[in-house]
């Protein structure tokens, strides 16, 4: 292998090329629960607005695009937005290529080596390698049904202040059907941890893939929502409600933040093509008519996934969402959900271990220990039918390691 000189954040990086993972990639017989593909049902039928994309607007969607984004975009997203409750306007938003590129360059805004963030145990597992990449210092914060426990935050700010240690500049959270417990953080809850946020002069990075997935419950208020002094990052996408191969997504913050993240952005702008396909599908009336049959299609895998589970797994312990894309198995302590992962890939059953949902064990993780007994399986993608066969292979597996 040719000797690189490589730089601190590439020297751990493996040289192995990832197995097969995307359903294009994988048989027929492999069930896929481990990632949140869109279901091929759902996948909107674009093509009125790419042509129009193509033809009345081809000046604009040929051309580079602006590195903030296409104005009119940014304008129905502010609309979005502030019926959700924000305060927003073309300004706050800065159009990107998908959450994870949005994240990336927050990162890139506020983070040097050394930096302390704060994430929930677990968190969403591939933030966690972006986070590392930049050298941090993980401070992993626990959460349960209601969401991150922001007095146990509190009382981590108050021991790093008592000895010296310095706040951690950012706070990373999943707050709508977090990836991937699938909990939904209180509005009490979001109150107090925006106030912490503010009061202690740390950003608070929302990540939302998933809010207007919800099949049941009052939705509420946004972290963005709930910012009156800038504090609050927002990340959107639309890989979930509409299609993942767009790459469209977007940050929402103050100008001044924006105005930076712009000259961080070295993309020759995201897609004007896909962003003018958005923007036309968006407000057309087949928007609203395929986020009503996102709801409906979800919540009928859930039941299906929640159903199965139960029926074949009696002790696990499982929360049910209120939408989103995912379930979380807790298993007996003594069930390792590494083992259960390889052994179910194996029999064709694709899913992902809970362990790599922990920033512990890593760069940057102290000498903390990940859990091994969960396990995270995604109901998007499989259809009912599916759901039902690949539980109950994933039974045999089960009960095959429990004989062993």
């Amino acid at each position: 292998m040719i000797d690189l000189r490589l730089a601190r954040r590439a020297a751990g990086l493996s040289t192995a090329f990832p197995a097969p993972h995307f359903p294009s990639e994988l048989g027929e017989d492999v069930v896929a629960f481990d990632s949140g593909f869109a279901a091929p049902q759902l996948l909107p039928d674009l093509v009125p607005y790419a042509i129009a994309a193509l033809t009345e607007h081809r000046e604009e969607t040929l051309q580079y695009s602006a590195t903030q984004g296409q104005p009119e975009l940014r304008g129905w997203l502010a609309e979005l937005m502030n019926r959700d409750g924000c305060m927003l306007t073309p300004e706050n938003l800065l159009v990107v290529n998908g959450a994870k590129h949005g994240l990336e360059l927050i990162c890139r805004l506020l983070l040097d080596e050394g930096d302390a963030i704060v994430v929930t145990a677990p968190t969403y597992f591939t933030a966690i390698p972006i986070f590392r990449s930049f050298g941090v210092e993980f401070i992993e914060v626990g959460q349960d049904n209601d969401g991150i426990l922001v007095d146990e935050l509190e009382t981590v700010l108050r021991t790093r202040a008592a000895e010296g240690a310095a706040l951690p500049k950012l706070i990373y959270n999943v707050a709508d059907f977090h990836n991937p417990t699938g909990a939904t953080m209180s509005a009490e809850r979001r109150r107090a941890l925006v106030a912490l946020a503010t009061r202690e002069g740390i950003v608070l990075v929302e990540d939302t893939p998933y809010r207007r997935v919800r099949f049941e419950g009052e939705t509420p208020p946004s972290l963005k929502a709930l910012d009156t002094s800038g504090h609050v990052i927002h990340v959107g996408t639309f890989s979930k409600l509409v299609a993942p191969g767009l790459r469209i997504g977007w940050v929402a913050a103050d100008a001044a933040i924006i105005a930076r993240l712009m000259q961080l952005k070295s993309d020759g702008g995201s897609s004007p093509l896909m962003q003018r396909i958005l923007y036309e599908f968006g407000r057309s009336p087949a928007f609203e008519q395929h986020v009503d049959r996102v709801r409906i299609v979800y919540r009928e895998r859930r039941d299906a996934m929640v159903a199965a589970i139960r029926a074949a797994f009696p002790d696990a312990v499982l929360h049910v969402p209120e939408g989103g894309y995912y379930v979380w198995l807790t298993l007996p302590a003594h069930v390792d959900g590494d083992v259960l992962a390889a052994n179910a890939a194996a029999a064709g059953i694709n899913l992902i271990a809970g362990s790599k949902f922990f920033s512990a064990g890593g760069a940057g993780s102290g000498n903390r220990v990940a859990p091994k007994n969960h396990v995270r399986l995604s109901y998007s993608y499989a259809t009912p039918e599916q759901i039902d066969a690949g539980v109950a292979r994933l039974a045999q597996v089960y009960r095959a390691m429990a004989a062993r």
